[in-house]
């Protein structure tokens, strides 16, 4: 048997931010908790959702105590502001890191049992549904807006906890390309190969199956071929990510992950290494590693990212073509192709038995294990 979750409702296009006050005065909302991060406070970003709110007379408290990789803390801050606040909704602005605090904070809200952070990690069995959220994505990677997971940092342990939760879904997602204009490249690129990564992984993954592959095989072919353009600010390619990446959402939350992911968390937690160039780097490495237990996969994989001839390409051929895209899409766009200047050798063993332990690793289409991942580490130096 096979489970797919969505959220209710959601807009996508250009000027979509339209939708909200009539969302809002719709389903009788009062006041919001608008959740969002410093930098687009101070940079106005998240003011073109404020306004609109401002214009429509709709009242609202703004919370922006979200760190990048958000922590423990960033929750426990937001909880406290949304009871203070009186409000029964929340808006979030930003991208995962503001989408997922607002997320553990709608939760333990109508779950006040699991108050203890902690206590979310993995499947946590919460009773109610989040306090209802609407999710603005200004990046176009995590797709938060429309999965059932979120990740929170635990710095005492120095370790990223993830959380799946039916309960957390944002009943509505708001997906405006205007909200994406104003990211730097280096954010474009990097949350755009987190896309792709989520496309790729869910393509694969052991929970893989004819729904969810049509899901991801076009975002595969979306992200290929808007990723370039969006980083060089063009209106298409940030139309065609700001899609790409929501399509991808709508596939790996209800099938999984893998390694990739599982090697990534570890460097965001440990080092504060943007996750999307983490696992920008990583990827090609694990596609390698993966290869043997994907069958054909990988052709439509080359396919997707506009490889030509792959019908009469060799297993072996069609499977270095497609790890060989996606090296040069990460090439294209200014990531790194190694963590030598991330990784400290010394920290190797804490960071495979981190990858180990993460939820994601069960679903990677080959088994592995604490050796074959140190190894995996090491080629990356």
């Amino acid at each position: 048997m096979n489970r797919f979750i969505l959220n209710e409702t959601s807009y996508h296009g250009k000027g979509a931010l339209a939708a909200i006050p009539d969302e809002v005065k719709g389903r009788g909302f009062k006041k919001a908790l608008v959740c969002s991060d410093p930098d687009l406070i101070k940079f106005g970003v998240s003011a073109k959702v404020t306004d609109i709110l401002d214009k429509e007379g709709l009242a609202y408290t703004v919370f922006s105590q979200i760190k990048p990789n958000p922590t423990i803390a960033d929750v426990q801050a937001g909880v406290a502001a949304f009871k203070e606040s009186g409000a029964d909704y929340i808006i979030a602005i930003g991208g995962g890191s503001s989408i997922d605090t607002a997320k553990a904070v709608g939760i333990i809200i109508n779950n006040p049992e699991f108050a203890d952070v902690r206590s979310l990690e993995g499947v946590a069995p919460t009773k109610k549904a989040s306090v209802p959220i609407i999710a603005v994505p200004t990046t176009a990677g995590t797709a938060a807006e429309v999965t059932i997971n979120y990740v929170i940092t635990d710095t005492e342990k120095n370790r990223k906890m993830v959380c799946v939760d039916p309960h957390d879904i944002p009943i509505i997602a708001v997906v405006d390309p205007d909200m994406m204009s104003t990211m730097p490249k280096s954010l474009t690129a990097a949350t755009g190969m987190d896309a792709l990564t989520h496309a790729i992984e869910g393509y694969i993954t052991k929970g893989a199956w004819t729904l969810s592959d049509m899901f991801h095989l076009k975002a595969i072919e979306i992200i290929s071929n808007s990723l370039r353009g969006a980083v060089n600010n063009e209106p298409e390619g940030r139309e065609g990510m700001a899609l790409g990446q929501y399509v991808a959402g709508m596939g790996f939350s209800n099938v999984g992950l893998g390694i990739v992911h599982s090697m990534a968390h570890p460097l965001g937690a440990l080092y504060d290494t943007p996750h999307g160039i983490a696992n920008a780097i990583i990827l090609p490495t694990v596609m390698e590693y993966n290869a043997p237990e994907t069958g054909e996969k990988y052709r439509d994989i080359a396919k997707a990212m506009g490889v030509k001839g792959t019908e009469n390409m060799s297993q072996e051929e069609y499977r270095k073509a497609a790890v060989d895209a996606v090296k040069q899409l990460s090439k294209d766009v200014g990531i790194p192709d190694n963590l030598k200047d991330i990784v400290k050798p010394e920290d190797i063993p804490f960071l495979v038995q981190s990858a180990f332990d993460d939820a994601c690793r069960p679903g990677n289409p080959r088994d592995t294990s604490v050796e074959e991942i140190t190894e995996l580490y090491k080629k990356l130096l």
